[in-house]
């Protein structure tokens, strides 16, 4: 097989900086871990106690401040203290990568982060590491420690931290392949947590699926306090234990502990990340805490635990019981123990006074970094004109995206392709021996031959593990470009697209990004496709900021908007109206490898002065036909191609030439894409309309499999025509 990375590549920044990431440190080596203590010092010992106490008086202060209306909510990590200390402690900060969730207080102080820090996302300051007073508290991410921006979605952070772990082999492969062996070589692992009841979420199993498949790096910790809210750990999970359903993964590592110890803690983490260091596979921790406070200030234990259940559960609180063990052992003694607790207490104390004094956003700043302050894709940096090859001939959509994916690949050695049948091959030994599939609708066919199985692969049959998976790789630089192999079937990827993918910039304060790039089939027009084959819908994606949508009608668009989707900082949802592939009308010459097309830069395909037709994808060749077969109608036609942004300069220039509006699309008339054009034509445009503003659209159906169904259901050209005439003659 050929392999080929070209010595004159051009990665975006984000990629440079990974590629040129050094060695790794020298591993610490692990004390023994049936040395006394686990081979921890008196002074890891008492620090421990130090982190945990530090941990609870914040979550204390924090309450306060609660009830005095100083802060807006709480969510404590009580109980979870000495389980997250050891944890840490195995771990090594600013190298290893980091997904925690609500309840990880004590990690993410051991690791580094200030009393300060945490308070300043409790009172919402601008000055706030976590996001800049734009997440509620207890939501962590901090980018100097590797700590990724956590939503409030309980599990999707899984798939990211896998994505996330993949990073390390692949940039190992691309250095192989350029000939730079030691340029690229880490044993670092990927920590994430969940509660026990996230262990319930479809995309926790997915993770632990890929990273047992692939012996990925990854500690999943699971901190079983007994209660996911008001539902106990019994109704939960299958037998009860989380540990004990997952027994049937190959290369998981298992361990189920006391998580109210620290020592026990520390121990089992550091056997869980030694295995997971040396590339035998993923680690489960399962480690059982309490909950000695509410699951919130918004929540009330005792409507649904009993008292005899939640003393049994004092008895057992870290904050307690560690203390009395450090006495017991002659490492404390009382005294020091309470000095230890004046000196934590004061330093909280003086960090909430310096916490209410910090600045907070100021409203003006509500849309920054909904997008890239640096690359606007609707720039003229994206504006190149075509330089065509002529002796290649015309080509089809399927053909130039494909042409564009290998160029881009070349260009930056960071771009990773993966999805659903993505990949010529999965196993190796059949190359030579079948040609390869390469996608259902074969864009990605070959790419794989050239650029090997780093960089080229298949995923499961699972939407939401292709884009959280890929938001773990681009958070830390690399550039996926994926496919959902159907746009009817993206549903359980909608999670991560909405609530992960599209801000991840914006909820952490410009501090992570996710430049995806989700390649989507779309549409119907296919005589046979039916309801699961054929649907619209892309106004569910442009209502999302931070998300940026394009759908080209024909190959040089395709080519073009496809490049800037690649080369922008952003996610970009690239839409690919299958019924388009291999139409011999839409087919053109190859416009140049660096052709691009600005975003929100609408085209006129038709010059005219009568009406203004509005329409994108496979609705612009019906649009053109529907004009061509009356004859008598002088109308302009747009196609949009950009949809989020979309090109509402050019719309408002043609309707004040041409003083009548319709708007065409594919999607359902109600509440559909074109909806907010006409809306928009009506509240800003008004005073230049001759006429209302029409709509042509789908019925609010679903697309049916008889072709005769199928015709009634989607617009056709008799319908465009109908329209135009109608109001050409207004």
């Amino acid at each position: 097989m050929t392999r080929n990375i070209e010595e004159n590549t051009a990665p975006d920044a984000a990629t440079k900086t990974v590629l040129a990431k050094t060695s790794a440190p020298a591993s610490k080596s692990s004390a023994p871990t049936d040395a006394p203590y686990g081979g921890l010092t008196k002074q890891e010992l008492v620090e421990f106690f130090r982190q945990m106490y530090t941990s609870r008086k914040l979550d204390d202060a924090e309450v306060n401040l609660k009830r005095l209306q100083k802060i807006y909510f709480q969510i404590s990590g009580a109980g979870h203290e000495a389980a997250l200390v050891g944890a840490a402690r195995a771990l090594r900060p600013a190298y290893d990568w980091f997904y925690p969730y609500y309840r990880d207080r004590a990690l993410v102080l051991a690791l580094g982060m200030t009393p300060v820090e945490v308070l300043a996302e409790a009172v919402g300051s601008s000055e706030d590491p976590n996001s800049g007073g734009r997440q509620m508290p207890a939501h962590w991410g901090h980018k100097d420690l590797n700590i990724v921006s956590q939503s409030s979605c309980t599990g999707t952070q899984h798939l990211q931290a896998t994505g996330a772990a993949e990073v390390g082999r692949i940039m190992q492969e691309i250095a192989e392949l350029k000939g730079q062996t030691d340029r690229y070589e880490t044993d670092e692992v990927v920590y994430v947590s969940i509660g026990d009841g996230a262990s319930s979420e479809g995309e926790f199993w997915e993770a632990v699926g890929t990273a047992a498949t692939f012996k990925l790096p990854v500690i999943f910790m699971v901190e079983d306090n007994g209660y996911a809210i008001s539902v106990p750990s019994s109704e939960q999970v299958h037998g009860g234990s989380i540990s004990h359903a997952v027994k049937g993964f190959k290369n998981l590592y298992i361990t189920e502990y006391d998580g109210c110890d620290p020592v026990v803690s520390y121990i089992e983490a550091q056997k869980a990340v030694d295995y997971a260091r040396a590339g035998h596979g993923p680690a489960l921790l399962h480690a059982h805490v309490v909950r000695p406070y509410s699951h919130s200030m918004s929540d009330d234990e005792s409507m649904y635990r009993p008292e005899e259940e939640r003393d049994a559960d004092a008895e057992r609180d870290p904050i307690t019981t560690y203390p009395k063990f450090l006495i017991k052992e002659g490492i404390l003694t009382e005294e020091e123990v309470e000095a230890i607790k004046a000196e934590v207490e004061a330093t909280v104390e003086a960090a909430v006074d310096t916490a209410l004094e910090l600045p907070t956003p100021h409203p003006d700043t509500a849309l920054d970094y909904i997008f890239s302050p640096d690359v606007d894709p609707t720039s003229d940096d994206f504006s190149t004109e075509p330089q065509w090859d002529e002796e290649g001939g015309e080509k089809t959509v399927v053909d130039l995206l494909n042409h564009t994916m290998r160029t881009e690949m070349r260009r930056n050695p960071g771009i990773v392709i993966f999805g659903e049948d993505v990949a010529d091959f999965t196993k190796t030994e059949y190359e030579g021996q079948v040609k390869g599939k390469g996608g259902v609708f074969k864009v990605t066919h070959r790419l794989q031959e050239e650029f090997g199985y780093r960089r080229v692969f298949n995923s499961p049959l699972a939407e939401a593990n292709i884009i959280g998976r890929a938001i773990g790789m681009a958070t830390r630089g690399l550039k996926p470009v994926v496919e959902i192999q159907f746009f009817d079937y993206i549903w359980p990827a909608y999670m991560q697209l909405k609530n992960e993918l599209s801000n991840m910039r914006w909820r952490s304060n410009n501090n992570f990004k996710a430049p995806v790039v989700v390649r989507v089939p779309i549409g119907g027009y296919l005589k046979g496709g039916a309801p699961y084959h054929s649907q619209s819908g892309a106004v569910l994606f442009t209502h999302i900021p931070g998300l940026r949508v394009v759908m080209p009608s024909n190959a040089a668009d395709a080519a073009g908007l496809l490049r800037t989707a690649i080369r922008c900082d952003d996610p970009v949802m690239f839409l690919e109206h299958k019924h388009l592939y291999r139409q011999t009308y839409n087919k053109s010459l190859n416009p140049g490898d660096d052709y691009m097309i600005p975003f929100g830069k609408a085209k006129i395909v038709r010059p005219g002065a009568d009406l203004t037709v509005i329409t994108y994808g496979a609705t612009v060749e019906r649009t053109l036909r529907a004009v061509k077969k009356l004859g008598n109608v002088d109308a302009e036609v747009i196609d949009l191609r950009s949809l989020q942004p979309y090109d509402f300069d050019a719309i408002a220039k043609s309707v004040k030439k041409t003083n009548k509006a319709l708007i065409v699309y594919e999607d359902g008339q109600s509440w559909g894409y074109g909806t907010e054009i006409a809306t928009r034509i009506g509240d800003e445009l008004f005073e230049y309309l001759d006429g209302p503003v029409r709509r042509v659209a789908a019925l609010d159906s679903f697309v049916a499999y008889h072709p005769d169904l199928e015709d009634r259901i989607l617009p056709q050209i008799d319908d465009i025509a109908e329209a135009v005439e109608w109001l050409h003659n207004y």
